[in-house]
């Protein structure tokens, strides 16, 4: 079992920045994968960023270069620092872990980003 809270969504305007943090009960060095996730209202839920055990990561193309995505082990925390925010960046942000084959979220945290 694995248990996910984000943090750190909220109101900015378009150009700005905000960090989003995923808190993760246990180790997440035992993680097969963990990433972020998006879904805007009358929307499908869509990938945003991945980042595998190795380290590895991906990105979805509409956040190239805008979104990073890290994470520290000795506090077994997934960040997702978004840079030059676009309306289209508007939606509740979910964390995702993925333990061997099952998948576990957290409850999800609003980003809106104004025009």
């Amino acid at each position: 079992q694995v248990q996910l809270v984000e943090s750190g969504g909220g109101l900015v305007q378009t150009g700005g920045s905000l960090r989003l943090s995923c808190a993760a009960s246990g180790s997440i060095v035992r993680l097969n994968a963990m990433g972020w996730y998006r879904q805007a209202p009358g929307k499908e839920r869509e990938l945003v960023a991945r980042i595998a055990r190795d380290g590895s990561t991906n990105y979805a193309d509409s956040v190239k270069g805008r979104f990073t995505t890290s994470r520290d082990n000795a506090k077994n925390t997934l960040y997702l620092q978004m840079n030059s925010l676009k309306p289209e960046d508007t939606a509740v942000y979910y964390c995702n872990a993925v333990l061997l084959k099952s998948d576990y979220w957290g409850q999800g945290t609003q980003v809106t980003v104004s025009s």
